[in-house]
C-alpha cells in the first residue's frame, strides 16, 4: 500500500497526450454504434485519469510548502497550460456531444455528463490562450502572497492562520491587537491586492468580451455548472437572506453582547462567543484527528472505512506550518481513488468545524469512486457544498469527543456561526455581480461598494477605525473572490440544504444518513435542484425554504440559556 508521499508524479506530455487524444476521437467521429463508442471513451478516461492525477500532485504539493521550488514549477506548467489541457478535453466534448449516437449515449450516461459538456465548450477559445494563461498566473500570485505573511506578534513570527487563537482570546487587548497586527499585513499591501485584482477584473472580462459575452456574469454562472439555475432565482435568494436572516444575526449578535459583557461589539470580539472563552478543542491535532478516527468508526461502516483508507494512506495534511497556503480544500487523485484534505489547525473550534467540513467532501469523493465517467465523481460545487455542510451536523452526537464539557456551548455557536454566515456569503455574491457588470470600477469604488452590501447585508459591523478593513478591504481576505469567481453564492445554497438535514436528523438520525449517504453515492451525476430532491431537501430558491429553516433554527437557539454555558 502506498502512501501519499510515495505517490508517483511526473510531468505529463501534453503534446503525446494530445496526439493520442486527437487519434481516438478520430475512431470515435467514425464508430459505427454507441458500443463502438462507450469503448473508446473507456480508454479516453484511463488518459484523464493520468492526467488530472499529475495536475492534483503538483496542486497539492505546491501548496503544501509554497517555498518548494520543484513543486512551485509545476503547478506554474499546469498553470501556463491549461488552455492546452482545456483544449484536449474539450476534443472529447465536442465529439461526445454531436455523436449520431447520443440518445443511446444519454441511456449509458445520463443527461448531465452532456450538459456539463456543452458548458465547457461555451466558456473556452483556444485564441484567448493567453488571456487564460495571465488569468492563472493572477490568480497563484494572490495566493503565494498570502501565503508569504510573516506578521511580528506575541514574540513570534506567524503566518495568518497562526492568528485564530489570538482573535478568540479572552483577553480583548489581544484580540484587537491581533486584528490590528493581521491587518498590518493588508494594510502595506493594499496597493499590491487592489492592483492584482484590478488586473484580474479587466482580464477575465475581456475573456467574456472575446468570447462574445456581455459580461464576465454570464461567463461565471456557465463556469460554474449552474445547469437549473439563473441570476434572477439567485437574486430572490439573496432577498430571502436579507429579509429572514439579517435580522436574526442583529438579535444573536444582542445575544453575545449581554453573553459577554460588552457595550459595544466590535469585529475583533465576534469570534469571542463565551465570557470564558470560545469553546475550543481538547487536546492537539493528533488528538483531533484520533478522535476523528473514532467518531468516523462508529458514524456508519462507510465512514470507518473510509476514514481507516485516509489514514493509512498519509492523505490528511492538518497543522499550520511555515509557507503553507492558507485555508483548507479537499482535492481528489483519480489514479488511486484517493481524497487529500488540506488543512491549518490552529486550536480553535475551527479545527473539528475543517475536519468534518472536508471529510464531508473528502466522503463524497470517496463514495463515488466507483463512476467511470470523471465529471461524475465531483458534484458542482454548490451541491458539493451540501456533503461538507451536512457532515458539519451529521457528526454533532460526536462532539464530546472534541470539546467534553463544552460540547453543548460548541453546538450553540456553530449552528449561531453557520447561520451568521450566510449574509456575509451572499454578499460577496452581491459583491461579485456588481464587479464584474462594472469592470471600469476603480480599487477605491470597489471598497465604496463592499461598504454598502456591509450596510445591507452586516449592519452590525463595526471595525472600530481598524484600516485598511474600515475603508471597504474586508473582502482582500477572501480567495474564492480572487481564485474562484462566484464560486461562494454555493456556500449559501448548501448551508441551507444542510441545515435542512439538521432537522430531517434532529427527527429521525438514521433517516437522514441514509439520505445524506444516498445523496454521496450520485456524486455529480446530476444538476443541483435534482440532487436536492433526491435527498427529500426543499430548494433553497423555493419561496418559504428559508423561512421555515430560520424559524426552526430560531426556535432551537431560543430553548437554549447561553448565559449558562
Amino acid at each position: 500500500m502506498l502512501t501519499f508521499n510515495e505517490y508517483k508524479y511526473e510531468r505529463p506530455d501534453l503534446e503525446h497526450l494530445k496526439d493520442i487524444v486527437d487519434d481516438l476521437f478520430e475512431q470515435f467521429d467514425q464508430a459505427a454504434s454507441a458500443d463502438q463508442q462507450i469503448e473508446i471513451l473507456q480508454k479516453y478516461y484511463e488518459h484523464q485519469k493520468y492526467l488530472r492525477t499529475m495536475q492534483s500532485l503538483a496542486s497539492i504539493r505546491a501548496s503544501i510548502d509554497t517555498k518548494d521550488a520543484f513543486y512551485d514549477n509545476e503547478r506554474n506548467f499546469f498553470n501556463e497550460n491549461s488552455p492546452a489541457v482545456t483544449e484536449i478535453t474539450n476534443r472529447y466534448r465536442k465529439s461526445l456531444t454531436t455523436s449520431p449516437f447520443r440518445t443511446e449515449l444519454e441511456e449509458t450516461f445520463g443527461s448531465q455528463l452532456f450538459a456539463l459538456s456543452e458548458n465547457a465548450q461555451k466558456i473556452f477559445d483556444p485564441a484567448l490562450k493567453d488571456l487564460y494563461v495571465k488569468e492563472n498566473r493572477l490568480s497563484t500570485e494572490y495566493s503565494k502572497l498570502i501565503a508569504s505573511a510573516e506578521i511580528k506578534f506575541d514574540g513570534k513570527v506567524l503566518n495568518l492562520n497562526e492568528f485564530g487563537k489570538y482573535t478568540q482570546d479572552k483577553d480583548r487587548n489581544i484580540r484587537k491587537e491581533a486584528t490590528a497586527a493581521m491587518q498590518s499585513f493588508f494594510r502595506d499591501n493594499l496597493d499590491n491586492i487592489d492592483q492584482l485584482f484590478d488586473e484580474l477584473v479587466k482580464t477575465r472580462d475581456q475573456i467574456a468580451k472575446g468570447l462574445g459575452y456581455n459580461n464576465f456574469v454570464e461567463v461565471g454562472y456557465i463556469l460554474m455548472n449552474r445547469i437549473d439555475y439563473n441570476p434572477d432565482m439567485v437574486k430572490n435568494f439573496r432577498d430571502q437572506v436579507a429579509e429572514h436572516v439579517v435580522p436574526l444575526v442583529t438579535e444573536l449578535k444582542e445575544r453575545q453582547k449581554k453573553r459577554i459583557g460588552l457595550s459595544e461589539l466590535k469585529t475583533y470580539d465576534e469570534g469571542f462567543t463565551f465570557k470564558d472563552g470560545t469553546p475550543t478543542p481538547e487536546g492537539s491535532a493528533s488528538d483531533i484527528m484520533e478522535n476523528g478516527a473514532k467518531m468516523y468508526s462508529e458514524l456508519s461502516k462507510e465512514t470507518d472505512e473510509f476514514y481507516q483508507f485516509m489514514s493509512a494512506r498519509e492523505l490528511f495534511d492538518v497543522e499550520a506550518k511555515k509557507g503553507k497556503e492558507s485555508g483548507g480544500y479537499c482535492a481528489y487523485i483519480p489514479e488511486y481513488n484517493s481524497p487529500f484534505i488540506f488543512s491549518n489547525f490552529n486550536g480553535t473550534l475551527g479545527d473539528v468545524k475543517v475536519l468534518t467540513h472536508e471529510a464531508g467532501h473528502a466522503f463524497q469523493k470517496y463514495m463515488s469512486g466507483h463512476f467511470q465517467t470523471p465529471e461524475y465523481r465531483h458534484a458542482t460545487l454548490e451541491s458539493a457544498e451540501i456533503h461538507s455542510m451536512s457532515m458539519e451536523y451529521l457528526t454533532y452526537p460526536w462532539m464530546p469527543l472534541f470539546f467534553g464539557n463544552d460540547t453543548e456551548k460548541f453546538k450553540f455557536t456553530h449552528m449561531v456561526n453557520s447561520l451568521s454566515f450566510l449574509p456575509y456569503g451572499v454578499a460577496v455574491d452581491e459583491f461579485q455581480h456588481i464587479i464584474y457588470e462594472n469592470p471600469e470600477l476603480t480599487p477605491e469604488e470597489r471598497r465604496k461598494e463592499w461598504k454598502k452590501l456591509e450596510e445591507k447585508y452586516l449592519p452590525d459591523r463595526d471595525y472600530d477605525g481598524i484600516e485598511p478593513l474600515e475603508s471597504g478591504a474586508f473582502w482582500h481576505r477572501q480567495m474564492h473572490i480572487f481564485r474562484r469567481p462566484f464560486y461562494y453564492i454555493d456556500y449559501t445554497l448548501a448551508q441551507v440544504c444542510a441545515m435542512q438535514f439538521w432537522q430531517k436528523a434532529e427527527s429521525n438520525f438514521d433517516s437522514a444518513w441514509e439520505d445524506y449517504l444516498n445523496l454521496c453515492k450520485l456524486g455529480g451525476s446530476l444538476p443541483f435542484g435534482a440532487l436536492v430532491e433526491s435527498a427529500g431537501l426543499k430548494s433553497p430558491f423555493e419561496d418559504g425554504t428559508v423561512k421555515s429553516v430560520v424559524t426552526d433554527i430560531k426556535s432551537y437557539l431560543d430553548t437554549i440559556d447561553d448565559t449558562s454555558l
